[in-house]
């Protein structure tokens, strides 16, 4: 098995990266997917989060308010490690499960937004990068996601800059371009990547 960590900033294409490596026979773990999963309705995990943050984080309908649970957290550094502490061990057990339930030769991609920030680098076999310039994040989240310009560098501002990122790659898949020119990077990193899980 070939454990492969998949990272970019937001807006640089790592959502149609992770796509394609799925369209080849890759097995995903999303992160994100797995951390909405762990808090869904009669979980142990919102369970947690309600006795910690209280039941105003519940939207009537029972489901987690995000938004509003967001405002609590992302303004208080002490409440964001609580949640942490909560969700974490949660999304890391979900993902040893999915991960041992694949094959031995397979190529099991973690697709994790916040790998540089977080230094989790060392937990894979190695770093896939996407990356694209500033300028063209920018771009793509004002056209594709609607944000404006200074939400937009606002959210990649919370993030690690570029360099950083480039930092911890083994491999760089450069999506500066169309989407076009996309497909037969990715196609021959996973042809480098099936490869390496065949030895």
């Amino acid at each position: 098995m070939l454990k492969v960590g998949l990272t970019g900033g937001i807006g640089a294409g790592k959502s149609e990266v992770s796509r394609l490596f799925v369209s080849y026979g890759a097995v995903l773990i999303d992160a994100d997917r797995i951390a909405r999963e762990v808090v869904e309705p009669g979980t142990p995990g919102l369970a947690a989060v309600v006795e910690a943050f209280g039941p105003g984080v519940l939207s009537p309908d029972g489901t987690l308010d995000r938004p509003k649970l967001g405002g609590i957290v992302f303004s208080d550094p002490g409440k964001l490690a609580i949640l942490n502490k909560i969700v974490h061990p949660l999304v890391g057990a979900r993902s040893a499960a999915l991960e041992s339930a694949a094959g031995p030769d397979s190529v099991v991609i973690h697709d994790v937004p916040l790998l540089a920030e977080n230094g989790l680098a060392p937990l894979y076999d190695l770093v896939v990068v996407v990356d694209a310039a500033p300028e063209t994040q920018l771009a793509r989240l004002v056209r594709l996601r609607g944000m404006t310009p200074d939400e937009a560098r606002s959210r990649m501002a919370a993030q690690a800059d570029r360099p950083r990122r480039l930092a911890v790659a083994d491999v760089v898949i450069d999506n500066d371009g169309p989407l076009e020119a996309l497909e037969p990077q990715v196609r021959k990193v996973w042809e480098g990547l099936v490869e390496r899980a065949g030895r």
